[in-house]
């Protein structure tokens, strides 16, 4: 994946700002990513108890409390970073305006990426990736599984956020023992992330 991330945009560059608005997009997110759970569960020999898939420890409110503390921790690095380097649009997968004529194929994009890449993202990563290294330790485990995720987003100037984002999701599973509660985050934040991209004057 990170060999395919870094090649993909070496070859191609940055990433036309509207493909958010193509159903190609949508169709090649759907299928992308389903050969890559179907290769992590492969991996995993088809043991879904590997995947941390289960209610989260703790209960109900210290979930929400987690969530939104690593949520305001995220955006609180984001904003920092951003106005150190100003990596601005990096990933280019949010469009410039928003063009109403195709808010039905955006609304299809926005679910594939608010709903199944964090789902197959968190299985990979927080759900396969982080039980894999555990027996290394609790914290050489969320670091590890950071690195892995920023890595295979294929960014250079935004990888730190990118790392910071995989290490909090990945501190989340420790912590709740479980990957449903960085599903959620996850897709919290890349729906906020393509909400703005629409409304927000630049």
């Amino acid at each position: 994946m990170i060999a395919l991330g870094y090649g993909s945009r070496a070859s191609s560059g940055k990433p036309d700002p509207q493909v958010l608005y193509e159903w190609s997009t949508f169709v090649g997110t759907l299928i992308q990513d389903g050969i890559i759970l179907a290769l992590v569960l492969a991996i995993a020999g088809w043991k879904l108890s590997l995947f941390a898939l289960r209610r989260p420890a703790g209960g109900f409110w210290l979930t929400v409390r987690t969530i939104g503390i690593a949520l305001a921790a995220v955006y609180a690095f984001e904003i920092a970073y951003s106005a150190l380097l100003h990596p601005g649009n990096e990933q280019g997968l949010t469009p410039d305006q928003w063009e109403p004529k195709h808010a039905l194929v955006y609304v299809a994009n926005a679910a594939a990426i608010c709903i199944w890449v964090p789902f197959v993202e968190e299985m990979t990563f927080r759900g396969l990736g982080y039980t894999l290294l555990a027996p290394f330790g609790r914290w050489p485990a969320i670091v590890a599984v950071g690195m892995l995720f920023g890595l295979a987003h294929g960014l250079v100037v935004s990888l730190p956020v990118i790392v910071a984002f995989g290490c909090v999701l990945a501190w989340i599973r420790s912590r709740l023992d479980s990957v449903i509660p960085g599903m959620v985050l996850h897709g919290t934040f890349n729906l906020i992330a393509l909400v703005a991209a629409v409304t927000i004057e630049r």
